[in-house]
């Protein structure tokens, strides 16, 4: 198995929708806002190859979007993996498989592209999409607090496509591959999907929007977004306590300084990071066999 994080750029959202109930004064020291109280975040996608499989790990914003919709977000840089395949000289179609966290369109706008003639079609050709049911209902039929988040243009033409599939969404952790396990949380959104990854070099989980970031440790600093707010909680607390007692990799798909971390608990109980790793896996194993 070999793992590669791939970042596809930054984009900013407004600090108190990240942070929720934390005060600036609080949240601001350890992620700057602009003047328009807004900070900057990154956003990162995972590429595993295992066999004769290349899987993508969600898809990044995207480059479709319109110069209005962009002025909102303030994206920078590719914000699609493409380049960054294209650096690993891996085109979009040896992709096989595109694991899709959630429809938000942040984890999902780059899995549909513009062709040449203005048409929008799947980035990877011959990939099977993966999601679940109980979230496309959700993302077919948005809730008015995540409405704005759901662009069908990013998810929709996948099914026109034929290459969705859905995963049976499970209480308890799935096995989906050999080596790969899926847990369903329902804080954030409805049956989000995060991956857990058991390799011989240590467990890794991709957090998606369970974790943003390093900085959503601390139990109250929980998103304005997540539209169960107390499950989050719950499900944070599971997630922390596993890490730290069983070692845990935590990758980190919006934090713009951390991409992965190991985590430890003071004396006090406080849960902490006990290592940071910057765009890169811990020990080297970015784009390397594992």
């Amino acid at each position: 198995m070999k793992l590669t994080l791939l970042p596809t750029g930054t984009f900013k959202l407004d600090g108190g929708a990240m942070f929720g109930i934390v005060p600036k004064r609080m949240w601001n020291k350890v992620n700057p806002a602009d003047e328009n109280n807004l900070c900057t975040w990154a956003v990162r996608c995972l590429l595993i190859e295992m066999g004769d499989r290349k899987i993508l790990v969600d898809a990044g914003i995207g480059d479709k979007q319109d110069a209005k919709w962009r002025s909102y977000f303030e994206p920078n840089g590719a914000m699609s993996p493409l380049p960054a395949l294209a650096e690993r000289s891996i085109s979009p179609e040896e992709i096989t498989d595109v694991f899709l966290t959630h429809l938000h369109f942040d984890h999902c706008g780059g899995a549909v592209s513009l062709d040449k003639n203005g048409k929008l079609v799947p980035t990877f050709p011959n990939a099977v999409y993966w999601s679940n049911e109980v979230h496309w209902k959700t993302a077919m039929e948005p809730n008015d607090k995540e409405k704005a988040s759901f662009l069908k243009e990013n998810f929709v033409p996948l099914r026109e496509n034929g290459r969705v599939q859905f995963i049976d969404v499970q209480q308890d952790m799935l096995e989906w591959l050999p080596g790969l396990n899926i847990h369903f949380t329902n804080g954030h959104t409805d049956a989000m999907m995060s991956l857990f990854i058991k390799s011989e070099h240590g467990d890794f989980m991709y957090c998606a929007d369970a974790m943003p970031s390093s900085f959503h440790l601390n139990m109250p600093w929980v998103m304005a977004y997540d539209i169960r707010p107390l499950v989050t909680l719950e499900e944070k607390a599971w997630l922390l306590e596993n890490a730290v007692d069983n070692d845990w990799k935590l990758i980190f798909e919006h934090d713009p300084t951390t991409a992965c971390a190991t985590l430890l608990r003071s004396e006090n109980g406080r849960i902490l990071v006990k290592e940071r790793f910057e765009d890169f896996l811990p020990s080297g194993l970015d784009g390397t066999q594992i």
